[in-house]
C-alpha cells in the first residue's frame, strides 16, 4: 500500500517536474545570452545592461508574491501555474519579433516576468501538497527537483548562445519559446495524474468576471512593470517600495495567525533573510561573470597541450545547472541516509555551509586574477569557482522553498513562496549595484588588462562580502535552535 501511494506521488511529482524543466528551458536560455545581447546588439553600456538585467530580475522574482496568492485563493495552483506557462511562452516569442525596438523589449521582459509571476510559486505549492505529509521526502523531493531542471536549463544555456553565434539571436529566443511550447503540451496530456493533490479552487469552474478580472490584471502588471524596468530611479523605489512591503505583510501574517505556527514563521522569516543573501552572489552569474568572461576568460578549454573545445562567453553560465545535477544526488542521498539515522544537519547549518562555499568561490576568482599571468584567465577558473558557487546555492536558495513547505501551514503556502521570491528579488536588485563595480562609463573601450584589475576588485569585494555572511549567519544559529525547538514543541500540542 505505501509503495502504491509513493509511486502515486511520484508520477504526480513527474507532471510538475516536466513542465518545470521546460519553464526553466526557456527562461535560462534567454538569461545564457541577454545580458550580451544588451551590450552587443542594443548597444548598452554594462552599467545600464547590469541594471535592466537587476530590475528585470527583481519584478521577475517579486511577481510571485502575487502569483502565490492568486493561486491559493481564486484561481487554484494547477491553473495559475498552466496561465503562467502560456504567458511565458509568448513572452519569448515576442521577444524574437522585438528585438529591434528598445520599447519592445521593456514590454515582452514585462510580460516574462507576469508569467513567471504565476507559474513559479503555483509549481512549488503542488510538489508541497504532494509530499506535505512526509518532511524528509520532502527535502528529497525539492533537491531532486532543483537538479532535474537544472537539466533544461543547462541545454538551453548551451544551445542559445550555440544559436546566437550561428543562426542569429532571434533564433536562439525562438528555441526558448519551443521549448515550453513542449512542456505545455505534455502537461496537457499528463494532467490528470495531479487530479488527487489539487486544491479546493483548481476543482471549481472559474466564472467569466473572474477571468476576466484576471485578464485586466495581467495587463495591468505588463504595463506596470515596463514601466518600472524602463526607468532606473523608478526600479529603485519599487525595489525599496517591495522590501517595505514585504516586511509589512509579514508582520500582518505574523499576528494574523495562530499562535501555533508563530514560531515556525520566525524560522521562514529569519532563513528567507539568509537566503536572499545568497541572489546578491547569484546575480553576478548573469551580469559581472558573463561580462568577465567576454573579456577576461580563455574561451578555450585545454588539458596540457590538448585543446577540446572552446566556448562562447554565455555558456559558461551552465556550469551552474551542470554542477547542480551533479551534485544534487550527492545531497540527496546524504540527507536521506542522515534522516534514516536521525543524525540530519538543521536548514540553519546548511546554510552557513552554503556561504563558507560561496566565499570559496569568489575567492577562487579573485585569486585567479591576481596570480594570472596573462589578461585572460584559464576557463577551468570559471569551472572551479561555478562548483563552489553552485554547492553554496544547493545549501542556501536550494533549500528554500523546503523552509517555506516545512514550517508554515498549507493555506498559506503559495503566499509565503511568493514573499521568498519576492525578497530575492529584492536581493538580485542590490546584486545588480555591486555588479556595477565594474562597470566604469568607459568599459567597452578599455584594454584586457585594465578590465582584469577592475574585476580584481570586484570579486575581492564580493568574497568580503560572502564572509561578512558568514558571520552573520553563526551568530543567528543559536537563535535558530532556539526557535525550531519551540515549534516541535508547539506542533506536538
Amino acid at each position: 500500500m505505501a509503495s502504491t501511494l509513493l509511486k502515486q506521488k511520484n508520477n504526480a511529482f513527474s507532471v510538475v517536474l516536466f513542465i518545470e524543466l521546460w519553464e526553466r528551458f526557456g527562461y535560462y536560455g534567454m538569461q545564457s545570452i541577454l545580458a550580451l545581447f544588451l551590450s552587443q546588439h542594443m548597444k548598452f553600456s554594462d552599467y545600464d545592461a547590469n541594471l535592466l538585467i537587476a530590475a528585470f530580475g527583481t519584478m521577475t522574482y517579486a511577481a510571485p508574491a502575487l502569483g502565490g496568492w492568486i493561486g491559493d485563493k481564486i484561481l487554484g495552483n494547477q491553473r495559475a501555474m498552466l496561465y503562467g506557462s502560456i504567458i511565458l511562452a509568448l513572452g519569448y516569442l515576442l521577444l524574437a519579433s522585438a528585438m529591434h525596438y528598445t520599447g519592445g523589449i521593456y514590454i515582452t521582459m514585462a510580460i516574462i516576468s507576469t508569467g513567471n509571476g504565476l507559474f513559479k510559486p503555483n509549481a512549488a505549492t503542488l510538489v508541497r501538497r504532494i509530499y506535505e505529509d512526509d518532511d524528509s521526502q520532502l527535502d528529497v523531493a525539492f533537491t531532486l527537483y532543483y537538479m532535474a531542471v537544472n537539466v533544461g536549463s543547462t541545454v538551453s544555456m548551451l544551445l542559445c548562445p550555440y544559436l546566437k553565434d550561428h543562426y542569429g539571436w532571434d533564433a536562439a529566443f525562438i528555441a526558448c519559446f519551443v521549448g515550453l511550447l513542449l512542456g505545455i503540451i505534455n502537461y496537457s496530456l499528463t494532467k490528470k495524474k495531479l487530479v488527487s493533490y489539487v486544491s479546493s479552487k483548481d476543482q471549481q469552474p472559474i466564472s467569466a468576471s473572474i477571468l476576466t478580472y484576471i485578464f485586466l490584471g495581467i495587463i495591468a502588471s505588463i504595463a506596470l512593470i515596463t514601466v518600472i524596468i524602463t526607468f532606473p530611479k523608478v526600479a529603485q523605489w519599487c525595489v525599496i517600495g517591495a522590501a517595505i512591503l514585504i516586511l509589512a505583510l509579514w508582520v500582518q501574517m505574523y499576528f494574523k495567525i495562530d499562535s501555533t505556527y508563530r514560531s515556525g514563521l520566525r524560522i521562514v522569516y529569519l532563513l528567507t533573510f539568509e537566503g536572499m543573501l545568497y541572489y546578491v552572489f547569484y546575480q553576478q552569474m548573469s551580469t559581472s561573470l558573463t561580462f568577465f568572461a567576454l573579456r577576461n576568460v580563455d574561451l578555450s578549454f585545454s588539458i596540457g597541450s590538448y585543446h577540446l573545445f572552446n566556448w562562447s562567453p554565455g555558456q559558461f553560465q551552465a556550469l551552474n545547472p551542470i554542477w547542480i545535477m551533479l551534485l544534487s544526488p550527492i545531497l540527496a542521498k546524504l540527507y536521506a541516509t542522515l534522516g534514516r539515522k536521525q543524525k540530519d544537519f538543521s536548514i540553519a547549518t546548511k546554510f552557513i555551509a552554503g556561504f563558507f562555499f560561496v566565499a570559496v568561490g569568489f575567492f577562487i576568482w579573485w585569486i585567479a586574477c591576481v596570480y594570472t599571468q596573462t589578461p585572460h584567465v584559464s576557463s577551468w577558473v570559471m569551472v572551479g569557482g561555478y562548483f563552489f558557487l553552485s554547492l553554496g546555492e544547493l545549501l542556501t536558495s536550494g533549500l528554500g522553498l523546503a523552509v517555506v513547505a516545512r514550517y508554515v501551514p498549507a493555506s498559506i503556502n503559495g503566499f509565503m513562496t511568493g514573499s521568498y521570491l519576492m525578497a530575492s528579488g529584492v536581493a538580485m536588485y542590490i546584486g545588480g549595484i555591486i555588479a556595477n563595480i565594474a562597470a566604469p562609463p568607459d568599459m567597452n573601450n578599455l584594454s584586457s588588462e585594465k578590465t582584469l584589475i577592475i574585476y580584481q576588485g570586484l570579486f575581492l569585494n564580493l568574497l568580503c562580502l560572502a564572509g561578512i555572511a558568514l558571520v552573520i549567519l553563526l551568530l543567528f544559529l543559536p537563535i535558530l535552535r532556539k526557535w525550531n525547538k519551540q515549534y516541535k514543541q508547539d506542533m506536538l500540542r
